[in-house]
């Protein structure tokens, strides 16, 4: 039987061949960690498609789904191989007053798969959640979101808390109806179109090249 390319099949979106991929290789005693780096290569030519407008949100939905359910069937192995260390961590949580949690998950995924530390407090999520996550993990990230123009303001007050707690966590926002002019209006450090946008913002703000 031929040999599955790992890489393109993520990258095609080819669930059931990443699947049986994934497998063969642990079979094989190829690292953890190795398969592990093909899946993120698939992740960045899924990136790649979607930045050139070949590749739409439904298929961003879809690489996280395939990356997430091939990443699984790696944990165990990946404890073995002692690949705990993270590249940095990274808060992420959807506004107050805002329950759309898609762009979340999916941002939350492909840090992962990129080796970010990803601390979730889910939607509608108060100024103080927010503050008790930065004070108990200290990030070097933290990322908001939101879909509903009504929660604008809540997010710039969400901001001003969390730069009052004397962060020097990087603090990023996004969702549909934010821009560049809104992450400003904020005082947020950066706006993220996607969720490539967000890694890329991501290692920076972690001293990662």
């Amino acid at each position: 039987m031929e040999k599955v390319d790992l890489v393109k099949a993520v990258t095609e979106l080819e669930e059931d061949l990443v699947i049986s991929a994934v497998n063969e290789q642990l079979a094989a005693g190829i690292s953890a960690v190795e398969i592990l780096k093909q899946l993120q290569e698939g992740m960045e030519g899924v990136g790649k498609l979607y930045e050139a407008g070949d590749y739409y949100l439904s298929e961003l939905i879809m690489s996280a789904e395939v990356f997430s359910n091939a990443a699984a069937l790696l944990g165990s192995a990946l404890a073995a191989d002692g690949n705990n260390k993270t590249i940095g961590t990274v808060i992420l949580g959807t506004v107050k007053d805002d329950i759309h949690d898609i762009g979340k998950n999916i941002v939350s995924t492909i840090l992962s798969c990129n080796g970010f530390k990803v601390v979730d407090i889910g939607v509608d999520a108060p100024i103080e959640t927010f503050v008790e996550a930065i004070k108990t993990n200290k990030p070097d990230v933290v990322g908001m979101f939101c879909l509903l123009t009504t929660a604008f303001d809540v997010m710039k007050e969400t901001v001003a808390a969390v730069k009052a707690t004397g962060t020097t966590a990087t603090v990023l926002v996004g969702g549909g109806p934010v821009d560049l002019n809104v992450a400003e209006w904020c005082g947020a450090d950066g706006y993220c179109k996607n969720a490539y946008d967000a890694v890329e913002m991501s290692k920076k703000a972690s001293n990662i090249n």
